[in-house]
């Protein structure tokens, strides 16, 4: 047995975790509550501030926990790399955002894994756990690793990929009980990496033989996401002609037992996997002449949805004889899912850029974000859904299913209600209210 093995078993092993953000601040609190001594780095020392003072900022982390666990001196946040030298193991944490020609930025993981690089000792353990094409760990990060410590993978160090599974707001799945898969570059990569997490975690760890493995099968979990969203977008287009329900079709395809999944139709796709990973996937598939014609369709439609949603907007206000430009247009919600406050790639704020373009006037009001930046965009929500706000706009778009929001008051007071999340099933209001 290797001696990080064995320190990992005995719990004397001292575990980092780099990029304290929705996937690393969950991950560093489940270490410590295992009973590892951990260890967060984050370059932006308000967040570092925040954890050494045991002040939360994820959602999914339970505000007691992480006091616990600092308190107990079991976690620790520092933006001082050289800390890593005292680190048995590093989970690579860090965002992989999408840049403006829509390939992916991977500066935050080359930044990190550099800065490892040069703490970097033997019988350690790196795993990269965020989202990324296949080949970024053998290809990028390994070189990295190597070139500048001088050491060797499998050799004298460890290093493996464990894609990331967190889902915000989800009431069922965290980062606990959620099943892991890793992929190391060796046999023993693997062992070290499921043997870490198995220690850490309730849920199973699924051992893949690479990490090119375990990179695609994230990639393949969230682009099977987007494909079906894409169908069901484009289908929900079809229906509008026809003048059938989609989300009667849905229930009732849905009643099957077998051989289906339901997916809905929105405004888009939001978050930090689903709308980016495909992206991922297509640009390395240039590399080998290859072109994801499936995948990129469905993006196509995904992407366009926030300019049709307001495209029925305008048809709806028409109807009134009323025209978009110059129109009071009130938005219900501008996180990316219901009841949590994550904005990132929220379609919302896409239908909000769509609508200042044909001069509507957009006020937003979400009980979870008081306010948003989105590049030179700022807004700051509503206050108070009161009659007066809803009655004194022109139309209210409803494109976040929050559950604390009175949906029935929202249609007794609005003139005309736009529902693209279908949460408005059963009020009867006719005439005012228009289903996507």
């Amino acid at each position: 047995m290797s001696k990080l093995k064995e320190k990992i078993l005995n719990k004397t092993a001292v575990l980092g975790v780099c990029g304290l953000g929705y996937v690393g601040l969950p991950l560093a609190v489940e270490k410590a509550k295992a009973g590892y001594k951990v260890v967060g780095f984050d370059v932006q020392k308000e967040k570092v501030d925040l954890v050494n003072n045991g002040k939360n900022y994820i959602g999914d982390v339970v505000d007691r926990d992480l006091e616990k666990v600092v308190k107990e001196g079991k976690l620790r946040a520092t933006n001082r790399f050289e800390d890593v030298a005292n680190c048995d193991c590093i989970c690579i944490c860090v965002p992989t955002p999408l840049d403006i020609h829509q390939e992916p930025d991977i500066s935050y993981v080359k930044s990190s894994t550099e800065e490892i690089a040069k703490h970097l000792h033997k019988d350690m353990l790196i795993v990269l756990e965020s989202t990324t094409y296949p080949g970024t760990t053998d290809e990028l990060i390994k070189p990295i690793l190597e070139n500048i410590s001088g050491l060797k993978c499998g050799v004298d160090f460890y290093l493996a990929f464990s894609p990331e599974r967190v889902d915000p707001g989800n009431l069922i799945y965290k980062t606990k009980n959620t099943p892991k898969v890793v992929g190391g570059c060796t046999t023993e990569c693997t062992d070290i990496a499921a043997t870490m997490y198995e220690c850490i975690l309730e849920a199973p760890i699924h051992r893949v033989s690479s990490p090119a493995i375990a990179e695609m099968e994230k990639i393949l979990e969230n682009t099977y996401r987007n494909i079906n969203i894409g169908l069901v977008n484009e289908l929900s287009r079809l229906c509008h002609k026809m003048g059938i329900s989609i989300w009667e079709v849905i229930n009732a395809a849905k009643s099957k037992p077998y051989g289906f999944q339901a997916f809905y139709p929105g405004p888009g796709l939001g978050g930090h996997c689903i709308p980016l990973d495909p992206y991922y996937l297509t640009w390395k598939a240039r590399e080998f002449g290859f072109h994801t014609t499936l995948i990129e369709n469905s993006m196509v439609i995904n992407d366009s949805q926030p300019a049709y949603v307001v495209e029925r907007a305008m048809h709806i206000l028409n109807k009134y004889k009323k025209a978009i430009n110059g129109a009071n247009v009130l938005i219900l919600g501008v996180a990316y899912k219901q009841d949590i406050d994550d904005y990132r790639e929220s379609p919302a704020i896409k239908v909000i850029k769509e609508l200042l373009k044909v001069g509507a006037n957009v006020s937003y009001y979400d009980p979870y974000v008081s306010s948003f930046k989105n590049d030179k965009l700022s807004m700051i929500s509503e206050r108070e859904l009161t009659k007066e706000l809803l009655s004194s706009n022109d139309i209210v778009i409803i494109t976040t299913a929050h559950t604390n929001i009175d949906y029935k008051f929202v249609c007794d007071n609005a003139r005309i209600v736009f529902d693209t999340k279908n949460v408005t099933e059963g009020i009867n209001i006719k005439n005012r209210l228009y289903i996507l």
